[in-house]
């Protein structure tokens, strides 16, 4: 590999225009097909299998109008008085405009409803009246029978007891078939005014169930607009969200503020915004401060950015044809800024060390490809399997997030080793600043292997010094990993958007004027047994909806609706809290414990859908996934740095090192975002769970770049120990040897992942926080200090390697030393022959 990319490096390096056009080309290539395939990207996520998708994909054979998406437009008078019947009109017809959009289904009149409700609750009442009358109706009327039965058994008795003649015991006898007639006729009415009043009780259990569901506020203010849609939730369409909008926007009405949840006006995430912005002028300052030239500086840069142009446009040329979240292109962007910098930054920092030495620029640039390019393209391959291996959960959204960063760090790896050179070319001796040419050229003789680390002596770490590292490290790491202890996942609803925008005041509306639980209520489905009748599917839904009513933290339950074969109902269910509290998710695992639910008609089972349970079973299936995955990347990890390093003690450190690193940015994660701490320095103004993928998606990404660090450091190390150091000796030969790149690469990687979370989106800003806090404790805990003195304190004993598996290993030449040998610097050939040479060899 090393000799492919010495060779590929000086081809770059001479044709270095055509190469940069290639590039540039690639780019609009991929700009052209994003603008011609690209699609829309999701804003929420769904994972096949799941007890929610089951239940949905159930509603939409039985019950298709109910199986749509939903979301809320709140509608509240800016003067917090009630409506006025001008403003009430004024919605209404908004409201039958936005029925029109295409993949709409249904858009609910709140006043309609309410007004429907009142009038239905009328009803109840009156007849309820009319019940009560009838039964004191019948009661007279039995009263009456009882006293002529009285008068006639009286008058028979009478008769029979003077001997009457027949005919009056034949008069006897019609007045009995009449009083029975009257009784037979009252039972009758008895009968039918029970089973009204039957009726009567199921529809004001009903009511009184669904008292709480409110479409109007209590004081009149305050209005919740309900909007069905046609596809199911990650179905809907940006278009049919935007028409929504713009239908309630276009034409404002006096008076009235308009609101909409996360479902609606939750749009794709900008990919690059102010914070990030900074984030990269961060990285530019650090590039200039470490290789002292606004050329040196913006190369990485430039490169950097074209890879990730290519990158996330080809990504997004995809979202077509397949189902992509907002967030995966804006995850490939991270990664591919963060490595794009910091692989271009170990070749050019090599080149320019090897330029200072008295290397000629083309020899420099292919050997700067070779060795440190080599370095690149093993660290760049780490982090490529590790993101690639995300499909191994089985779950399909955070797979394509793995499969696209990879594809942007492989993107990263192939421009760091074709397009750096080339612009190592175009720069010429730029790359250096006035001070450093003059200074190469005053030193032209020096010796090749200035070009390599130097062997300047140095003094070992002591013994002391190393025991309280690793004891001040270790205590520190687990200190701040405890709040991961307490880690609750699941996905942001409108609470933890900002508090200026449309979700969050949403979201606060309904929860202070209808309840919190209403911002996330559950779909609950029976599956009745039989062919019910409608009175059996009456009577049915009023007990189902009764015995779910009578659950702990639910608040309201109302019938949605019933399949035409009438075997399958639909209720809403409002929880007592909102859809991401431990009560709701309770509570969805205790409605889902229910079934099979008994009832008069037989055993009913019961299944759980909606928003909020969707986002319960996806937090469930990552957490059960991620055991799996930290698994495959720990041992992973161990292979990968045995072949490396040839040691088993180093992987094993640096594998422990990882696990420290992780827990420890899962404890910043929980500390800030879901405890609240510092919340106003990182702008959290709603603390909550954590997103759900951030714990899975966190072990890819740290695992392949703390590998970078750990390479970068090690193989120094071990070069030093190859070379004869001993091996205390050689820990800080190779420490001092890759600190400073190391040190300048981490502080790129925390300043562009640190750009994020300022980021306006509420599921950018914790995963640009993770990564960046990740990076900072594993490159200058846990690499720069903590592996340095266990490696201390092992002395020989870090690099013995059993002797079987020493000869069943490949030699794996990191950092190309093997190219440098056969490639020796030659100060009497010219440059440009000695890479000819070379390149035709």
């Amino acid at each position: 590999m090393a000799e492919f990319l010495y060779r590929l490096g000086a081809a770059a390096a001479r044709r270095a225009k055509t190469v940069l056009a290639a590039w540039i080309g690639v780019l609009v290539v991929a700009g052209g097909a994003f603008m011609l395939f690209g699609g829309t990207l999701a804003t929420g996520f769904s994972i096949p299998d799941t007890p929610t998708t089951q239940v949905t994909n159930h509603l939409q054979e039985k019950l298709p109008q109910a199986s749509g998406g939903s979301g809320s437009v709140v509608v509240s008078t800016e003067d917090g008085s009630a409506f006025t019947d001008a403003q009430k009109q004024d919605i209404s017809a908004l409201i039958t405009e936005a029925a029109d959009i295409d993949g709409v289904e249904t858009v609910v009149d709140p006043f309609s409803t309410e007004a429907d409700r009142a009038a239905q609750a009328q009803q109840l009442q009156s007849g309820q009246a009319q019940v009560d009358a009838g039964r004191t109706q019948i009661e007279q009327g039995r009263a009456q029978l009882e006293d002529g039965q009285a008068q006639l058994d009286a008058a028979r008795q009478q008769a029979e007891a003077a001997g009457a003649p027949a005919e009056m015991l034949a008069q006897l006898d019609a007045q009995q078939a009449t009083l029975d007639a009257s009784r037979a006729e009252l039972d009758a009415k008895s009968a039918e005014l029970e089973a009204g009043a039957a009726q009567a009780e199921q529809g004001a259990a009903l009511l009184d169930a669904a008292a709480e569901i409110r479409t109007v506020s209590e004081d009149g203010s305050a209005a919740v607009v309900n909007v069905v849609f046609s596809e199911t939730q990650m179905e809907v369409e940006q278009e049919t969200k935007d028409a929504i909008v713009a239908a309630f926007e276009d034409e404002p009405v006096d008076g009235v503020q308009v609101d909409f949840s996360s479902e609606v006006s939750a749009g794709v995430p900008s990919i690059l915004g102010v914070g990030e912005v900074v984030g990269l002028v961060v990285a530019a300052v650090v590039l200039v401060v470490m290789l002292g030239t606004f050329i040196g500086a913006g190369l990485p840069l430039v490169t950097a950015l074209i890879g990730v142009g290519v990158g996330a446009a080809g990504a997004l040329a995809f979202s077509g044809v397949v189902e992509m979240a907002s967030v995966t292109p804006i995850l490939g962007v991270m990664l591919g800024l963060a490595v794009g910098i910091d692989y271009a930054l170990f070749i050019v920092n090599r080149h320019r060390r090897q330029l200072k030495a008295g290397y000629a620029l083309e020899e420099s640039i292919a050997l700067a490809n070779g060795t440190s390019g080599n370095a690149v393209v093993f660290a760049g391959t780490t982090v490529f399997i590790a993101l690639l291996a995300l499909n191994i959960t089985g779950i399909p959204f955070l797979g394509l997030m793995g499969t696209v960063g990879a594809a942007c760090v492989a993107i990263a790896v192939l421009v760091a080793t074709t397009l750096t050179p080339a612009l190592l070319k175009l720069a010429g001796r730029k790359i250096l600043s006035r001070k450093e040419r003059a200074a190469a050229e005053k030193d032209h003789g020096a010796s090749a292997s200035a070009g390599k680390p130097e062997s300047i002596p140095v003094k070992q770490m002591s013994t002391l010094r190393a025991v309280l590292t690793v004891v001040l490290s270790i205590a520190g790491l687990l200190v701040i990993a405890i709040p991961s202890l307490d880690l609750r996942t699941n996905l942001p609803d409108g609470s933890s958007e900002a508090h200026d925008s449309s979700q969050y005041r949403a979201y606060e509306t309904v929860s202070q004027k209808f309840g919190e639980g209403q911002n996330g209520s559950l779909l609950v489905v029976a599956d009745l047994p039989g062919n019910p009748t409608e009175e059996e599917s009456a009577a049915a839904q009023a007990e189902i909806a009764q015995k779910l009513f009578d659950q702990d933290d639910v608040v309201a339950v109302a019938p949605v609706g019933s399949s035409e074969d009438r075997t399958v109902t639909a209720f809403q269910v409002i929880p007592a809290e909102g859809p991401t509290s431990e009560s709701t998710e309770e509570l969805v695992h205790t409605l889902r414990d229910l079934s099979p639910l008994e009832t008069e008609n037989g055993d009913v089972e019961l299944g759980v859908a909606g928003t909020a349970s969707g986002n319960i079973d996806i937090s469930e299936k990552l957490s059960q996934a991620l055991p799996i995955y930290l698994g495959v990347v720990v041992g992973l990890s161990l292979l990968i740095l045995i072949l490396v390093f040839r040691s088993i003690f180093v992987p094993v450190i640096a594998t422990l090192g990882f696990i420290l690193s992780y827990f420890a940015a899962i404890g910043g994660v929980v500390a800030i975002y879901q405890w609240g701490w510092l919340a106003g320095v990182f702008g959290v103004e709603t603390p909550g769970p954590v997103l759900n993928f951030l714990p899975t998606i966190l072990v890819g990404i740290l695992f392949g770049l703390a590998m970078d660090y750990m390479l970068f450091l090690g193989t120094g190390m071990r070069e030093a120990y190859v070379h004869g150091s001993p091996a205390r000796v050689a820990v800080m030969q190779g420490f001092r040897n890759g600190r400073s790149v190391v040190t300048a690469a981490a502080i790129i990687m925390v300043s562009v992942f640190g750009g994020f979370i300022f980021s306006h989106s509420t599921m950018i800003r914790p995963i640009g926080f993770a990564l960046a806090f990740g990076v900072l404790v594993d490159a200058f805990v846990v690499r720069m200090l903590l592996i340095p003195a266990l490696m201390h304190l092992a002395g020989d004993k870090a690099w013995w390697l059993p002797k079987w598996l020493d000869k069943i290993l490949p030699d794996v030449d990191v950092e190309g030393a093997s190219l440098e040998r056969r490639h020796p610097h030659a100060e009497d050939q010219p440059a440009s022959d000695n890479v000819e040479a070379h390149a035709r060899s």
